[in-house]
């Protein structure tokens, strides 16, 4: 094996695992009644940035596929847990006001 084809097989392998660990991120966000204090809007607003910048220079600039789907793959998932922190934050701001 080559060192491309090893960085390849890595990159592969730890795309799928941060794709498989938002599901974790979303169902404590999901399960959390005190409005997903814990989550951080700047950090995760800078993934989805940093995911659909690669996924826009993987298209644009090299015509990448692979690279482009798990980038926007990887970006979905970054808003999901961040529209999701939105929603748990004003149902719990919306509970307290009453």
């Amino acid at each position: 094996m080559y060192l491309p084809d090893i960085t390849l097989a890595l990159f592969s392998l730890f795309n799928v695992l941060r794709v498989g660990s938002y599901l974790p991120q979303i169902a404590r966000v999901a399960s959390d009644d005190g409005g997903a204090r814990a989550i951080s809007y700047s950090t995760w607003c800078l993934w989805i940035g940093a995911n659909g910048s690669t996924a826009a220079y993987a298209m644009v600039n090299i015509t990448d596929w692979a690279l482009f789907a798990m980038s926007a793959i990887n970006a979905l998932g970054c808003t999901a847990v961040v529209l999701l922190t939105m929603w748990k934050r004003r149902a719990f701001a919306r509970r307290n006001a009453r």
